[in-house]
């Protein structure tokens, strides 16, 4: 997600708490949190660093982080030669990144009025946006049931697989947690219950749903996509062809998208 601005009174300088790289161009950094910067969970910041030209260099992240935390929590991956992340890459706690003043973005869960299922499909850091959602107690009150679906290239490619781990394990059966590879063709040395293929394959097979024990229809689900743009193109004319409907902000649907990678 890119976005162009410049440095004015718009932002505000944040120090860096913490970097923690889950592969070499995969990583999550905390800033620190200004007290009146309030989000929904879902929605995305603007974030500024000098590039060696000494301009301001900005770019979109999500949060990650629960609305409740006194931090600031993204998920980004370093683009070879990009403007932004060849500077992100070196960042260190202590370190300063600006925080655009406002906040973006209308991929949130309560714009659902009503569904008993939330499906949240997600590739690579498309998966950001969800772990902040799940990380509300909001949406556990809105849905019965809570289905992520998090695609990678590679099996340690799947982050926060701890932490959503163990919400399944504490959920009592109102979450599940699924996974898929696209490019690790020795499935014996997958992690357990991680599937081979894409999201669009597995969804269209059934394999998803037959995972997940929910079905996708607009009687019960509600779905959000997050991530490559071909996948959520692909998603969307499946979706169509169930019969379900984009959200509008003037009616109501059945699902919402938004393009990140």
């Amino acid at each position: 997600m890119e976005t162009a601005m410049t440095l004015t009174d718009k932002s505000t300088p944040q120090r860096v708490l913490d970097v923690r790289f889950w592969t070499e161009t995969l990583l999550s950094f905390t800033l620190t949190r200004p007290p009146d910067y309030r989000f929904v969970p879902g929605q995305y910041s603007r974030l500024g660093l000098p590039a060696e030209s000494g301009q301001m260099v900005w770019r979109a992240y999500s949060v990650v982080s629960a609305p409740g935390q006194d931090l600031l929590e993204y998920y980004g991956v370093i683009v070879p030669g990009g403007l932004f992340t060849s500077e992100l890459k070196r960042i260190r706690p202590g370190d300063t990144i600006h925080l655009d003043k406002h906040l973006f973005g209308f991929m949130t869960a309560d714009r659902f009025k009503d569904g008993a299922s939330l499906w949240m499909l997600a590739t690579g850091t498309g998966l950001g946006p969800f772990v902040s959602i799940l990380r509300d107690k909001a949406v556990w009150a809105q849905f019965r049931h809570i289905v992520l679906v998090h695609g990678a290239r590679h099996a340690d490619e799947l982050s926060y697989s701890e932490e959503l781990h163990a919400m399944q394990q504490r959920s009592d059966g109102q979450f599940r947690l699924l996974q898929n590879v696209t490019r690790d063709d020795d499935l014996a040395a997958l992690p357990a219950g991680v599937m081979r293929g894409r999201i669009t394959t597995l969804m269209a097979n059934g394999q998803l749903e037959e995972a997940a024990g929910e079905t996708v229809a607009p009687v019960n689900a509600r779905v959000m996509l997050c991530g490559n743009p071909a996948m959520i193109e692909e998603m969307r004319a499946q979706l169509h062809a169930r019969g379900m409907q984009p959200l509008r902000r003037a009616s109501p649907g059945h699902f919402v998208t938004e393009n990140y990678w």
